[in-house]
């Protein structure tokens, strides 16, 4: 899962560099498309970070979540 969302995130960086080197592409289109790179970049990371918590087991106390 982990390397898929690297590379589906790789794929939306290059499709925004690839925007913006093109004289014809829409501004528009363009900022909703780097947002979008981004929201999917910091989604990705905050799912890749709650699995790895998971996967090394949740804590038993509230205490250990709240810090």
């Amino acid at each position: 899962i982990e390397r898929a969302m690297y590379e589906f995130n790789t794929l939306l960086e290059r499709q925004v560099t690839a925007m913006r080197e093109s004289e014809a592409s829409d501004p528009i289109k363009l900022d909703r498309m780097t947002q979008g790179a981004k929201a999917m970049r910091d989604s990705s990371a905050i799912y890749l970070s709650y699995a790895k918590f998971v996967a090394l087991g949740m804590p038993d106390s509230e205490e250990i979540v709240d810090e």
